[in-house]
């Protein structure tokens, strides 16, 4: 395939997804069902710390998750006591379990009330966000915890494609006017975005010959970004749609 006929390809697959029907059966669903800010960006993150195995069964614990929080993610955060955290026993999805949502809740009260907010410390890194995600993994983890909880987030700096947060981070930050990203972080450009790098984008980026390195991490992050800025430099993460739709359902 030329230059021309692939970006020509991949702008049809990502008109094909990149559409309402897509939310339905993802879990963006989650913070599209809100519409505080802080209430889509809090449930956005817990959605997306939780998006791997079964799309139905992730969907199914988020809201689950939401529910347990009284579906009002950023009140109960803010205002939440020990024993509020009780009613989480029991929870798991995977590997992440009660104690994990304990500890997310209580280090997100933390970000909010001493750190301005999650989009405020990213923001700060806007200009590089695989350095942005390593602060907000330091910041978010300054409260006492469980040394384990620390695997839930992904630190791009230590060698992670970070998969789950960047995902997050094209939801809140991508300026999507077919209804399915939300946008609502201003202070970052979806130029600077990275592409959720998974089993399905990564085998189909290969397929295409726009990554050529074998495993799913930080370096091949950046192969597969430079490709994608080539295509659609002010929108590379666009892309995204085209190729997680090719391989989970076209089979491409």
């Amino acid at each position: 395939m030329t230059f021309d006929e692939l970006k020509s390809f991949l702008d049809e697959k990502s008109d094909l997804y990149n559409n309402p029907d897509f939310i339905e059966s993802d879990p963006i669903q989650i913070p599209h069902s809100f519409s505080v800010k802080e209430d889509v960006e809090i449930s956005a993150f817990l959605a997306a710390t939780i998006a791997w195995g079964n799309r139905k069964s992730v969907i199914g614990n988020a809201k689950k998750m939401m529910v347990l929080m009284g579906d009002s993610p950023f009140d109960f955060v803010m205002s939440h006591s020990e024993n509020d955290l009780e009613k989480f026993e029991g929870f798991v999805h995977r590997t992440f379990n009660s104690e994990d949502l304990k500890t997310f809740v209580r280090a997100l009260r933390h970000m909010y009330r001493n750190h301005g907010g999650m989009e405020a410390v990213f923001t700060k890194n806007a200009n590089d966000l695989q350095t942005g995600i390593s602060e907000f993994k330091k910041i978010f983890f300054e409260i006492p915890h469980q040394y384990r909880t620390q695997k839930h987030i992904s630190d791009p700096l230590r060698g992670s494609a970070a998969k789950r947060i960047h995902m997050m981070l094209r939801w809140l930050a991508r300026q999507d006017n077919k209804g399915v990203d939300l946008g609502i972080w201003k202070g970052i450009s979806p130029s600077l975005l990275s592409c959720p790098l998974d089993v399905h984008s990564g085998n189909i980026a290969r397929k295409l010959g726009i990554l050529t390195r074998k495993q799913n991490d930080s370096k091949a992050l950046a192969e597969l970004d430079a490709k994608l800025r080539e295509l659609d430099p002010k929108d590379p993460v666009k892309y995204d749609f085209a190729l997680f739709g090719l391989g989970a359902f076209e089979k491409f």
